[in-house]
């Protein structure tokens, strides 16, 4: 009698903030596998909108209700992807496309990670059509700028966002540079 093997994918990203292009992808992906880790990618070179720790809540906030919750495991990783997928016993690296700008990039890290590893497969699924056109950057920038997400992010994330740059004003603070979508902080 042979024992079936858990199908568990990693789902890697900087999550600054969660939006909900990422929890339909999320959805989708636990059609296909038995378990999803989301794995926050903590770059030291890198300075995050939000915390390690504002993130991490924000997704577990986020996915509080989940009707799935039991088949998914939210923690931070630093270091090569593959090394940390290896370390979960994962099969797949679960990745969003939105556009073909998307493509090369992800190409890139897909080969990278393979002549690292031979063992995990990447699997691409394409953005849900209502959620195409967002990234967590663009979604900052509207927000920074006074404009409605509703809809776009979970409730939570919204009032987070509103709540961080009501801070920077109080403060007089400048916001903090938005920068190019870095699609990186999920990579090799």
């Amino acid at each position: 009698m042979s024992t079936k093997r858990e199908k568990i994918a990693v789902y890697p990203g900087s999550f600054d903030p969660i939006t909900n292009g990422h929890l339909d992808l999320l959805d989708r992906g636990l059609k296909i596998f038995d378990r999803i880790i989301i794995a926050l990618a903590e770059n030291p070179a890198k300075v995050p909108f939000f915390t390690t720790e504002e993130r991490l809540d924000l997704i577990r906030t986020s996915l509080a209700t989940h009707p799935e919750l039991s088949r998914i495991q939210i923690e931070t990783f630093n270091g090569l992807l593959v090394d940390y997928v290896e370390r979960t016993g994962a099969v797949a690296i679960l990745r969003g496309l939105r556009a073909v700008s998307d493509f090369e990039y992800e190409f890139q890290m897909a080969l990278m990670n393979r002549k690292l590893s031979r063992r995990p497969e990447t699997l691409y699924l394409m953005t849900g059509a209502n959620w195409i056109y967002i990234s967590s950057r663009i979604i900052k920038e509207v927000v920074s700028k006074g404009g409605c997400v509703n809809g776009l992010v979970p409730d939570v994330v919204e009032a987070k966002l509103k709540e961080k740059f009501q801070n920077f004003r109080q403060r007089q603070m400048a916001i903090p540079q938005l920068g190019p979508d870095d699609r990186e902080d999920s990579a090799a």
